[in-house]
């Protein structure tokens, strides 16, 4: 793609960045044949190539973003399908970033969605306070149906319908902080406790300290660790998001007298999609370049740390499993293939569903902002799942559990309490709900 940016322009790095990228785009519009969006609405603007266009012309004439990008940009669902499937690598994640940072800076929003937004990001990247929230929804979860399904108030529908009908006990592992490997210990490892996660589903981050210790790593929460930054950074907020990516950072390089830990892992691929890309966050940082890359070296999603130490799993029942690949596991880290192949490989009998590739509308806070879209992306992965004959689905990814399971007559379990189970750990709960 032919780009006009002045010598100016370009001495911004974000806007250089964004330049190179938009060069790399041939216009061939195979994106359009993956993108969940343009499959249900059918509007070129709401494919990769259109948003491309319209953030071309809205960097590239250094102007305020205007509502129709706005719109447009904001039914992305950074699902990363089209990076899969772009045979010319332009990499979209960075680009939709970059005019979402612009637009944030730009843009002013009706009221009552700058209200949402900063309610979310006030919210739901600080456990305590989500917890808190979840108990306020669950007691106005029964006012859910005098609320219309269009319009503003869509959204505070689409939050009440999504919260859990009972909130689980707080986990022991926040509180303990450092698990001794069993036995000889083959690795230091930090564990992301994640934020919506521990909140509403606890349970994968205990069976994650269970696997790994029994596995022989030493599993430690770093002090100072928190939030990944992913919400905020998708809505925009540069400045929150780095402040908690940078807290990570730091808390991290700082474990084992500074020699920080042997892997970082992540059981939430949302997240996991963030902290490996903090080596380009910061990559301007003097302070923080060299800290960010080691840490974005060393992240690893759950199933890459199992797939390395091969773990003798056998599944304890013979159950048909559906297994759902992340769009930020499958798209975003390429490691579609390694769950289920963990999965396989301890006797699980492995179903995959029709349009695997296609995101189930939750999207980190899209089902909460984009609701109606959601819905129809979340009933179209709910039969599809459903197709299958599984008994059960497996995800890695705590809002893609959270967004089928609002909809599905199966249970829905993470791929580690699946493995846990399978390598002596006790039986995941929701199986037996």
């Amino acid at each position: 793609m032919q780009t006009n940016f002045t010598l100016a322009q370009l001495a911004d790095p974000d806007m250089k960045a964004s330049e190179a990228i938009l060069r790399k785009c041939v216009h061939c519009g195979f994106c359009t044949a993956t993108c969940p969006t343009y499959a249900l609405l059918g509007d070129e603007l709401d494919s990769p190539r259109g948003r491309i266009y319209l953030i071309k012309d809205m960097l590239e004439k250094n102007r305020p973003a205007d509502a129709r990008t706005v719109k447009h940009v904001d039914r992305c669902l950074s699902c990363l399908s089209c990076m899969t499937t772009c045979p010319s690598g332009v990499n979209y994640m960075h680009l939709v970033d970059h005019a979402r940072a612009h637009i944030e800076a730009t843009y002013v929003r009706p009221w009552h969605e700058r209200l949402l937004r900063r309610v979310l990001a006030a919210i739901l990247p600080h456990p305590t306070r989500f917890r808190v929230a979840l108990v306020g929804a669950l007691l106005a979860r029964p006012l859910k149906g005098l609320l219309p399904q269009t319009g503003p108030f869509a959204r505070l529908r689409a939050m009440l319908e999504m919260a859990p009908t009972s909130i689980p006990s707080p986990s022991q592992v926040g509180d303990a902080r450092h698990f001794p490997a069993q036995g000889e210990t083959k690795m230091r490892v930090a564990l992301l406790q994640g934020c919506a996660q521990q909140v509403l589903a606890p349970q994968i981050n205990e069976a994650t300290v269970r696997v790994l210790t029994r596995l022989g790593c030493e599993v430690a929460i770093a002090p100072g660790s928190g939030c990944c930054g992913a919400l905020t950074h998708h809505m925009g907020n540069v400045d929150a998001s780095h402040a908690s990516a940078a807290a990570n950072i730091r808390a991290w390089m700082a474990m084992w007298d500074g020699r920080g830990p042997d892997a970082i892992v992540v059981n939430a691929s949302g997240c996991g999609t963030t902290v490996k890309d903090y080596g380009f966050m910061f990559r301007e940082d003097a302070q923080l370049k060299a800290m960010a890359e080691a840490v974005s070296s060393r992240a690893r999603d759950i199933s890459e740390i199992l797939r390395d130490l091969k773990p003798a799993a056998k599944a304890p029942e013979p159950l048909v499993v559906a297994y759902h690949s992340a769009c930020s596991l499958q798209h975003g880290q390429k490691l579609g293939a390694v769950p289920r192949k963990l999965l396989a490989d301890a006797g699980f009998a492995m179903r995959d569903p029709a349009e695997g590739h296609l995101c189930c509308g939750s999207a980190g806070t899209y089902n909460l902002m984009q609701p109606e879209i959601a819905k129809q992306l979340q009933a179209r992965k709910v039969a599809n799942l459903a197709a299958t004959g599984a008994s059960l689905v497996a995800a890695g990814n705590i809002g893609c559990m959270a967004q089928i399971a609002a909809a599905a007559d199966m249970p829905v379990v993470h791929t580690v309490e699946l493995l846990d189970w399978a390598t002596g750990g006790p039986k995941p709960a929701a199986l037996d709900a």
